[in-house]
């Protein structure tokens, strides 16, 4: 039977509220749109929708279809595949860090938020991702159809929620006007929490662990961060990316820049559809600019650059030491070192063997494998949860059985403890308040 008390209560008597940062040695807060404050209630939420295959037209796909937790959030094709089958003319970007990000996409200028980079893979067309353009009454009846959802929508988006005020004549946030605006802002919320600093680097850096780099990796550190290699200048501050943006940053930074990975006709020239912010801006000197991304996690989300067309690390670093690609015959032949275009940082260098491990060693040791399996990061609809299992760390606590009776009361939102909604009802009943005791007293299957 279930303990329908809390179904009728208002939003506001739930409770609810802002997200707590828990986060790494070094690292600011990330920045947050005044009209989307993050909570619980959206980032768990959007941990279900960013997972939910229900989010493409066809039903197939979803957005962690091409963001794998254990590839960084990459999903280790050249050219990522939409839900149609299309194949794309990129990789799938890592989504680690996303919420440090000042713009999204490989090669677009004028995306600055995540709620605005999600309407590109749920809407576009060219190429087709989730396939949802045409599709918004389709979506609204699924999402409707689920009675988790209808709790966790409204919990996500009280009264009080800054979405009304873009919305005034909207009265829930399942209806046709407020669904594409609620589904975007929850995954940006869930997407900020995205962080991840426990690497190897950052527990020797910020003196966690004086053992966690090899005397190869700190060597290579020193060369990363030299002017003899110039990595530093688009991979550098605390997230390896030029394009930053956090709390107390006063000007936030976005770059873009050419790498001479390909040089066409001599003038720098890049294949199409593959131009960069070119394609956007249409000035002559973007050809072949892309935004340099974070190299936290590079060791997990091969193949490399925009689109693919490198293997390995060795085969970047040969590439950078080079000052240019070269590609000796077909379509794509050109001699990338001699491109006009080519950022004046990419100048080529020489390195030995042994300082090729070096740097190599020190690219591994951003690695961060606590990031790659966190609970919370996973996908809620292939890993079932232990019952009652509140924070999803294989124990049920008294904190967690308290949980989950203030859920079933509908003191608590169901974020608070979607565990132990076992059946996905949207309520927590008394069996499985029963299976959260047997949890507690007997363990976790």
């Amino acid at each position: 039977m279930a303990i329908e008390s809390g179904a009728a209560q208002p939003v506001s008597a739930v409770e609810t509220g802002e997200y707590v940062w828990n986060l790494p040695a070094g690292f600011p807060a990330p920045k947050v749109p005044n009209n989307n404050p993050i909570t619980v209630e959206k980032v768990e939420l959007g941990r279900f929708l960013f997972y939910d295959t229900r989010l493409s037209g066809n039903g197939t796909l979803a957005c962690g279809s091409c963001h794998l937790q254990d590839l960084a959030f990459t999903d280790g094709l050249a050219h990522a595949v939409g839900s149609t089958g299309e194949v794309h003319p990129r990789s799938s970007m890592s989504l680690t860090n996303a919420g440090y990000s000042s713009s999204f996409t490989w090669g677009n200028p004028v995306i600055f938020e995540l709620e605005d980079q999600a309407l590109g893979p749920m809407f576009g067309e060219a190429p087709v991702e989730l396939g949802l353009s045409g599709r918004e009454d389709d979506l609204l009846a699924r999402i409707r159809a689920d009675r988790r959802y209808q709790r966790m929508f409204s919990e996500a988006f009280p009264a009080d929620d800054p979405l009304w005020q873009d919305f005034p004549e909207a009265n829930e946030p399942l209806s046709r006007d407020t669904l594409i605006a609620t589904i975007t802002r929850a995954i940006a919320s869930w997407e900020r929490t995205l962080i991840s600093g426990s690497s190897a680097y950052d527990r020797f850096t910020f003196g966690l662990d004086d053992d966690a780099m090899s005397d190869s990796a700190l060597r290579g550190a020193g060369m990363f961060f030299s002017e003899r290699l110039e990595c530093f200048h688009c991979h550098g501050g605390f997230n390896f990316s030029f394009s930053v943006s956090f709390v107390g940053n006063e000007f936030d930074e976005i770059g873009f820049f050419n790498t001479g990975l390909y040089n066409l006709d001599g003038k720098g020239a890049y294949p199409a559809p593959n131009t960069g912010i070119y394609s956007v801006t249409g000035e002559p000197r973007d050809m072949g600019r892309f935004k340099a991304p974070t190299l936290r996690n590079i060791e997990l989300t091969a193949p490399y650059m925009h689109d693919g067309s490198i293997a390995t690390l060795e085969e970047v670093i040969d590439h950078y030491a080079a000052g240019g690609r070269t590609i000796e015959n077909g379509p794509h032949a050109g001699v990338g070192s001699a491109s006009p275009l080519k950022d004046g940082f990419v100048v080529g260098f020489s390195l030995d063997p042994q300082e090729t491990e070096d740097l190599l060693a020190f690219l591994r040791s951003l690695t961060d494998r606590e990031f790659t399996t966190k609970p919370t990061f996973s996908d809620p609809f292939s890993v079932p949860a232990c019952p009652g299992d509140c924070n999803l760390d294989a124990a049920v606590t008294v904190q967690d059985l308290i949980a989950n009776v203030n859920v079933a009361l509908g003191r608590s939102s169901l974020a608070r403890c979607v565990a132990g909604d076992s059946n996905g009802d949207g309520n927590v009943t008394v069996g499985e308040l029963i299976s959260a005791v047997r949890a507690a007293l007997d363990g976790c299957p």
